[in-house]
């Protein structure tokens, strides 16, 4: 026992079993001391769960000195299942308590004077997948600037950033792109937590908000999130796994085009294709690119929703082989610019969606005058170290 011991002490750290306590367990730890004597609100979903896996939700409801008496769902809704609008209604909890449950997807995005009325604090504990145009910081965001209105104490209950927080990719968002899915003035994957985000939102924005950050114990920038001993839930419908999280900020970006992006297939944001795609040739491109971390492989699927629903399509699969040399942005550039030039007449652009997905009008322009990816990826590493310096006031870890 004693030489097993002394085999894992000698382990480099990343290969060790963390113990990241997530913001919802520090939280119990203090004997619930931030929310004492006070009425609570919960912005929360299905992620929203301490280490025993119990959900924050019953947390808070059995919490002593602590009246828990609203719950607030984001995008995909309270159980994460849904992938359009979720209606509002109640939830019973296991004490059998019926709690009113507002969804802050749809029409209504921030929680509304009413809804915040004898509220004394606004918690909010989602795990996010680090990514700008993924919705729960801009619902965080929102919900914060009506929290301020209303005089509101606003408490974030930190969690990982799950493709670490070291690596910083693409552009910043443009001062005149806003929208439910460019919101905050960020780089594409930003590396950082949803409670760095809060303190970053609070200041850029002046919002003002009484904000409290419960900070993890235990992770570091490094750790990605199956290095921390938490339990992965799948933030998402479409988000399955740590694979599609680190591929989600490029392939993300194609969901403003007429690609498939493997919504409907065992791979989601693992595999693009259309039926018009010339595999082969794209494979040959990628391939030729030289991009560490990645494996790729043509491969046919058929899409059960989404685009291209129910036809056959030619694509690639996309495996991640290095997750650390792996960036998604870079492999975008690549991707895009082939597809232009192999695609010229089937392969479309929303470009109204994709300045939200990019983050900045400068990637239309060089795609439509035809620039190489090494163009597309100099413009996302200088906006990349720029925001870098500008994220590192705000940073807990």
């Amino acid at each position: 026992m004693r030489a097993l011991l002394a085999l894992l002490l000698l382990l480099p750290a990343p290969l060790r079993a963390a113990e990241v306590l997530a913001g919802i367990d520090v939280l119990a730890g203090s004997g619930f001391s931030a929310l004492k004597g006070k009425r609570v609100g919960l912005i929360t979903n299905h992620t929203g769960l301490d280490r025993s896996g119990k959900s924050t939700a019953e947390v808070l409801a059995a919490a002593p000195h602590v009246k828990l008496l609203a719950l607030f769902s984001p995008e995909h809704g309270f159980k994460g299942v849904e992938d359009a609008a979720v209606s509002s209604g109640t939830f019973r909890l296991s004490d059998g308590r019926d709690l009113p449950l507002h969804s802050l997807y749809g029409e209504t995005k921030a929680p509304t004077s009413d809804m915040l009325s004898g509220l004394d604090a606004l918690v909010f504990d989602i795990q996010d997948i680090g990514a700008r145009f993924y919705t729960y910081a801009t619902t965080m965001a929102m919900a914060m600037e009506s929290a301020a209105k209303k005089d509101v104490e606003f408490i974030v209950l930190d969690r990982p950033d799950p493709i670490g927080g070291d690596a910083v990719e693409g552009p910043i968002l443009d001062e005149n792109v806003r929208h439910f899915t460019a919101y905050l003035p960020v780089a594409v994957r930003h590396g950082m937590t949803l409670g760095e985000l809060a303190r970053l939102h609070n200041v850029t924005a002046r919002v003002g908000t009484k904000l409290h950050v419960i900070p993890m114990k235990g992770w570091s920038r490094g750790l990605w999130f199956d290095e921390t001993g938490l339990p992965w839930t799948p933030p998402s419908p479409n988000m399955p796994d740590i694979e599609a999280a680190a591929l989600y900020p490029g392939i993300g970006c194609f969901e403003a085009t007429n690609l498939s992006v493997g919504r409907g297939t065992p791979a989601p944001f693992r595999w693009v294709g259309a039926p018009w795609l010339d595999d082969r040739a794209l494979l040959k491109r990628l391939k030729a690119a030289g991009l560490k971390g990645y494996e790729f492989s043509a491969e046919e699927q058929t899409p059960s929703k989404s685009v291209f629903e129910g036809k056959k399509c030619r694509g690639i699969r996309i495996r991640l082989k290095d997750r650390k040399a792996a960036a998604p942005l870079r492999l975008f550039a690549h991707l895009v610019c082939a597809l232009r030039d192999l695609h010229p007449l089937e392969f479309g652009v929303r470009f109204d969606e994709m300045v939200r997905m990019v983050g900045t009008d400068r990637f239309r322009m060089l795609y439509q005058g035809g620039a190489r990816p090494k163009e597309m990826i100099s413009m996302f590493e200088t906006d990349a170290a720029a925001f870098k310096s500008r994220r590192a006031p705000f940073l807990l870890y």
